[in-house]
């Protein structure tokens, strides 16, 4: 099919683990006929969870794009993982993308990762509209959803359907910009859920505003108008509902994707010298890289120009060429001529090009912003069973570090081990695991560690450090005064030299060397947070002062005053969500209390119980076994970093 950029649109299906997305996903490729039969995540027989890890799991694991096509517009859509492990994945996935489905259960409503993805689809300034999910559940209530949409994540919920029956009645939604083919029984209440739509619109575009006022109404079409400019602003969130599993909502949320979701002309350019347009030179932005069985893939998100087969393009001045380009289905790829500006595909052919990386006309250089990779907070110990396998194993973790950028590999200088430190302790199983099925690696793992942090309790005003060097040669001098002192979080630094005692480029030196000293702590090697540090005076010498030897008088003079601070140490938290049948919660929050978890609160839901937890995430290994045991098998638990806490 011939597309332009209008009729494009590349989306992501973002939620909280088991809200539906992969059976969402599941459905559109079956309704728009991009599959025959539809796959069951229980089965293991879905398109986008086609890794074994994922189907043994039953969990998404790897954010996998698939293409379709519905009424003339051709969809990309990346299904992407809901669980706080792999949150990295959709941090990349969402710097590529146009628009997303927010999907939510409709008996839990917002969850903690719903919350997490949000905040990463904020950032991105990526529209979305929202896909109330499982409507057929017990317990289930889309004003109650909508509520919690509102009060959680603060957009304003504009609800265009009414649903057709409750739990295991539900049978279909009433579109509320028509209302056609309404049942009778429900003509009146979808009047009156039109008319909140109506004075909701009204109150946020002006259009829709005049109209209100002039008429006493608004029209489907001046609606449908509204409803996207409000969603590409973000001014608003279009709210549909159904049950993916029954094959309820699918056709109409299709419908909203084409209505309301931007295409790639409809977000501005990434820089004013590369519009989306394929007569432009070429800007492509890598978001993932696989080691397939048919080789290496590289894929990217084309944003100017045209890529073809057999193209030379450069990355950061190396110059590689592309084999082939490829139009990807999940595990499987169909060969193209060529991709154009809005294009999402995989190329075969460069070898160098990481996670970030720009591709560009050789001539015509651009460096596009890359994704933004999260810190690791929890480590393990990693050798070969089988004493020859060492440079295997080496390799094997470096191309996982180059999958997976989040995941990051490092050699203790103390022990000589061989650390692989990650986002959560599921994140480094599936991360070994993978070493064992793809590489045939049998690998020793030792007890996961974690990242602690030091940080200030009690600086020291007027720490004074001189640094001269002579050696026979240009000279270094430099003389700083420094106050240290606690910070709420992370590190600020300021100058109160006055009379010009320390030069401004010889500040920003002392503030780089500061910046510097902030990788290691006295208490154990960490680094080092929650510190206000002041430059308050200092001396230069005519000739021997320099960028190097303030900068050096800065790293060393707050080392020293850091061993002189009283410093405290930090271990990194998590806030856990527990769901267990009622009966169970004693236990739970004993085991929580024995794991130095503080509860911060507890709700009933229909046929469970909710608790929510700030835990220590040392504490949380092996959590999952010991929750099944003690639920026998029906407890479940979801974790969202929490930031760091004191170690007691």
């Amino acid at each position: 099919m011939r597309t332009t950029l209008t009729t494009v649109r590349n989306l992501g299906i973002l939620a909280h683990v088991d809200a539906g997305k992969t059976t969402v996903t599941e459905r559109i490729l079956h309704r728009t006929g991009a599959t025959r039969k539809t796959g069951e995540v229980h089965d293991g027989t879905t398109v986008t969870d086609f890794d074994p890890q994922e189907r043994d799991r039953g969990i998404t694991i790897f954010a996998a794009a698939v293409s379709c096509t519905w009424a003339g517009h051709r969809l990309t859509l990346i299904d992407t993982p809901g669980h706080v492990d792999f949150t990295d994945e959709v941090e990349r996935s969402l710097r590529v993308l146009d628009g997303a489905v927010a999907v939510f259960d409709a008996v839990a409503g917002v969850e903690p990762q719903s919350e997490t993805v949000w905040g990463q689809a904020d950032r991105h300034g990526v529209p979305r509209i929202a896909f109330v999910n499982k409507l057929d559940r017990a317990g289930a209530d889309l004003d109650t959803a909508v509520a919690s949409i509102r009060a959680r994540l603060h957009p304003a919920p504009l609800v265009v359907q009414l649903p057709i029956g409750r739990e295991d009645g539900f049978t279909g939604v009433v579109d509320l910009l028509r209302l056609r083919d309404v049942p009778a029984d429900l003509v009146a209440e979808a009047r009156r859920r039109r008319r909140v739509l109506e004075e909701a619109v009204a109150e946020l575009h002006p259009v829709a505003l005049d109209e209100f006022c002039a008429t006493g109404t608004v029209s489907a079409e001046t609606l449908e108008k509204a409803l996207r400019e409000l969603t590409l602003s973000g001014a608003g969130l279009v709210v549909l509902c159904g049950a993916a599993y029954r094959d309820r909502g699918i056709e109409p949320l299709l419908d909203a994707v084409v209505a309301y979701l931007p295409s790639p002309a409809d977000v501005p350019p990434v820089r004013a010298d590369r519009p989306a347009d394929p007569a432009a030179p070429l800007a492509a932005l890598v978001f993932k890289v696989v080691s397939a069985a048919t080789g290496r893939l590289t894929y990217l998100r084309v944003y100017s120009g045209t890529l073809r087969k057999g193209d030379q393009v450069t990355d950061a001045g190396r110059t590689e060429r592309v084999a082939r380009v490829l139009r990807v289905q999940a595990d499987r790829q169909s060969e193209v001529d060529s991709a154009v500006a809005g294009d999402i595909v995989a190329v075969a052919g460069p070898k160098a090009a990481r996670v970030g990386a720009t591709l560009c006309t050789p001539g015509a250089p651009v460096l596009l912003e890359p994704p933004v990779t999260a810190d690791p907070v929890v480590s393990v110990a990693v050798e070969p069973r089988r004493a020859g396998d060492g440079e295997r194993l080496t390799a094997a973790l470096a191309r996982l570090a180059e999958e997976d950028p989040s995941l990051v590999v490092r050699v203790d200088p103390e022990t000589g081990q061989t650390v692989l430190s990650g986002l959560g302790e599921l994140h480094l199983e599936v991360a070994v695991e993978k070493l064992r099925r793809d590489r045939g690696l049998e690998v020793a793992v030792g007890r996961p560690s974690v990242a602690h942090r030091e940080t200030v309790v009690r600086g020291v005003p007027g720490l004074v450090y001189r640094h001269v060097k002579q050696d026979g040669g240009a000279g270094q001098f430099a003389h700083v005064v420094l106050d240290v002192a606690p910070a709420a979080d992370g590190f600020e630094f300021a100058s109160a030299v006055v009379g010009g005692r320390v030069p401004r480029e010889y500040v920003r030196a002392v503030e780089a060397g500061c910046r510097d000293a902030l990788a290691e702590g006295p208490l154990g090697g960490h680094p080092v947070t929650g510190l206000r540090v002041t430059l308050t005076d200092g001396a230069t010498h005519p000739k021997d002062s320099s960028d190097l030897a303030f900068r050096t008088a800065g790293r060393l003079g707050l080392r020293e005053a850091l061993r002189a601070s009283e410093l405290r140490l930090l271990e990194p938290v998590a806030e856990v969500v527990v769901t267990v049948p009622p009966d169970a919660v004693g236990t739970v929050l004993g085991d929580l209390a024995a794991r130095r978890g503080r509860v911060a609160g507890s709700a009933v839901r229909p046929g469970s119980a909710v608790v929510t937890a700030t835990v220590p995430v040392a504490e949380l290994f092996g959590y999952a076994n010991r929750l099944r045991s003690r639920t026998q098998g029906r407890g479940t638990f979801t974790v969202r970093p929490a930031g760091f806490a004191p170690v007691p």
